[in-house]
């Protein structure tokens, strides 16, 4: 009788550290954002678009991680394998996309601390740009990021599940809206916004890239490898429904949210004065997380690149940090670079969960390695959502260009 290997310790951290990694890069200030308006506009029936991104995402997923696990190459050299110089065109806008959201991640970071304590956005900024460099520079930095997102995961988590406890949501009429929705037609565009936030651009590739670093390879790794996919959707997804319901609790008492932050005004009904405190505490909590998401996975996709930025892969962390961090402290917010950046976001996972899907049959890439034909048919269904969610995201960059 064959018994399953123990999971040691080193590994548990490491399984933990890729799913929070992966997850909380996905829980930024958009994601904040975009659940309490789309929760406001479509009430209980957003339930049922909560729902299907999950399953969306977890066929991107698990595509993804189990693909990059076996072939032991990440996502930019398995697209070069698929096509030359696919991975190394992947790898720029993804930079460039990372680059951008993580101004907008430091900004965010700004804000929380503003609504924690009431300091200049910029301090807050500095600050948080200053612990993100530490967690890379201190010895055994990627333990301590392993760490870090842990934590601050696990505290998003926490509190959220509070606010909603204190909203008291009618979660009856959430479940039964979550399988039958009231006009599901009109929940086609927050479904691709949603799988565009959760594993758009350089998110999906968080964890696996992880993994691929502490040489979690080959097929021997493969249910190691799923059981961190499949938890770190499932991860952002329990925070998803949390926020979804203290917001839903909120709004079916007919309080309307502060359109120019509608979470932080969920908080505050819910908690009363204190809820501006408790919400910068989550602001700076999905803000930093997806500061040291952003930069490591973002620094990751130029390693195969050159020579220069695989050696020096803490180096450029660090300094795409400080540059995110000094352009939103001296320059400001720069809207047009973040609205290009989300352009990208919609264009990314298409293209590169396409290639994955043509890896997964090619030998040269995946030896004997057969990958599951239902898996095949999640991703192409993730591939027809995300190139739709990115001809819109153009659709919309142009209209906003020609204003």
């Amino acid at each position: 009788m064959n018994e399953k290997p123990k999971i040691t310790a080193a590994q548990r951290r490491l399984l933990f550290g890729a799913i929070f990694l992966m997850a909380t890069s996905s829980i930024g200030p958009a994601f904040l954002t975009q659940t309490a308006v789309f929760t406001e506009q479509f009430l209980a029936s957003f339930a049922f678009a909560i729902l299907a991104s999950i399953i969306i995402d977890i066929g991107a997923q698990l595509n993804i991680w189990r693909v990059l696990s076996v072939s032991g190459k990440r996502g930019q050299d398995v697209a070069n394998d698929v096509a030359p110089g696919l991975g190394h065109a992947v790898a720029l806008l993804i930079v460039l996309g990372g680059f951008a959201f993580n101004i907008g991640n430091v900004a965010g970071a700004g804000l929380g601390f503003n609504a924690i304590f009431g300091w200049d956005v910029r301090v807050g900024a500095a600050l948080t740009g200053a612990f993100a460099i530490v967690v890379f520079l201190v010895k055994n930095g990627r333990a301590v990021m392993d760490v870090v997102t842990q934590s601050l995961g696990v505290l998003m988590i926490l509190i959220t599940a509070f606010v909603m406890i204190r909203s008291n949501p009618p979660y009856g009429e959430a479940a039964l809206r979550a399988i039958a929705p009231e006009e599901p037609l009109s929940l086609v565009v927050p479904i691709i916004t949603l799988v565009g936030g959760t594993v758009g651009g350089y998110i999906t590739f968080a964890g696996a890239h992880r993994l691929i670093e502490a040489g979690m390879t080959g097929q021997e790794s493969l249910n190691f490898v799923s059981k961190a996919a499949n938890y770190g959707i499932l991860t952002t997804g329990v925070m998803r429904v949390l926020l979804f319901l203290a917001v839903l609790g909120v709004v079916a008492t007919g309080a309307t949210l502060d359109p120019d932050n509608p979470p932080a005004s969920v908080f505050q009904i819910a908690l009363g004065d204190i809820g501006m405190q408790v919400f910068g505490v989550v602001l700076v909590a999905a803000a930093l997380s997806s500061v040291i998401g952003s930069a490591y996975t973002s620094a990751s996709f130029l390693r195969s690149i050159h020579r220069f930025f695989d050696e020096h892969n803490n180096t450029v962390i660090v300094v795409f940090i400080v540059v995110s961090t000094v352009i939103f402290t001296f320059v400001g917010r720069p809207v047009a670079l973040l609205i290009l950046a989300g352009a990208f976001n919609g264009l990314i996972l298409p293209v590169t969960l396409g290639a994955i899907l043509i890896a997964s049959r090619r030998k040269k890439i995946v030896g004997d390695y057969r990958h599951p034909a239902w898996m095949i048919i999640f991703g192409a269904v993730a591939v027809i959502i995300t190139l739709i969610a990115g001809i819109m995201s153009l659709e919309g960059l142009a209209d906003l260009w020609n204003r």
